[in-house]
């Protein structure tokens, strides 16, 4: 694959759906999975197969049509949730899991009531136990952009180690400027022994309206994906 190419990683079929009165049924989630694969998305990130039957519905009926792109389902670090995600995927040509955990203080402390190391284990399992379903695993470090950079690179050296092969440093919460989401992916790139074997992705919020800008910066950085 050549490392210069940028990939698009389309999740309007996910996230898209978190938009305020937006809710799509699986017919239309079918013509949208169809115009984007035409328009030579690379990735899409079809639903959440482990939160409703809809949800599971979709994925499984979406991995039947796309021809190109590779067809992801998203997870939390639970057994089953990755469970139920391969068993959507599994008329996909090209399946990918999405599977990850929060790494930010704030979510380690306040939404998870754990430890650092709790998570770096938690992270590990669920890569590995996602990688004995399929080979294309993406891994995502939820409220990134809060984390602190040197156990952010902790989590992603492990999790590489695990066998991802996609590395997503999401901006959950919109917080990033340009330069220091720029700056996160640059002292990944340095710092994360195997980070040459991943392709590192932006997943930038637009609360304060910087997805755009902090995506670009991404990317000058050493990024190879946009989400």
């Amino acid at each position: 694959m050549n490392r210069e190419k940028v990939q698009i990683f389309d999740t309007t079929l996910r996230d898209g759906e978190q938009v305020p009165g937006c809710k799509l049924d699986t017919k239309q989630k079918l013509v949208i999975a169809a115009r984007l694969d035409e328009m030579g998305v690379d990735i899409i990130e079809a639903g959440f197969p482990v939160s409703s039957p809809g949800d599971f519905l979709s994925v499984s009926e979406i991995s039947k049509i796309i021809k190109n792109a590779t067809v992801c389902g998203l997870t939390r670090a639970v057994k089953n949730d990755i469970d139920v995600a391969a068993a959507a995927l599994k008329y996909a040509k090209r399946p990918r899991i999405h599977t990850g955990i929060g790494t930010s203080n704030s979510h380690i402390v306040h939404k998870l009531n754990t430890t650092r190391e709790d998570i770096i284990a938690r992270a590990k399992y669920a890569v590995s136990y996602a990688k004995s379903y399929v080979e294309d695993v993406e891994f995502y470090a939820e409220d990134a952009g809060r984390t602190d950079n040197e156990f952010l690179a902790r989590v992603c050296e492990e999790v590489i180690k695990s066998g991802a092969t996609v590395l997503n440093i999401p901006d959950t919460t919109g917080y990033c400027l340009p330069d220091e989401y720029g700056a996160k992916i640059k002292y990944l790139k340095e710092n994360v022994k195997g980070i040459e074997n991943v392709i590192l992705s932006c997943h930038c919020h637009n609360d304060l309206g910087m997805a755009t800008a902090n995506s670009i910066a991404g990317v000058i950085n050493g990024a190879r994906q946009i989400e």
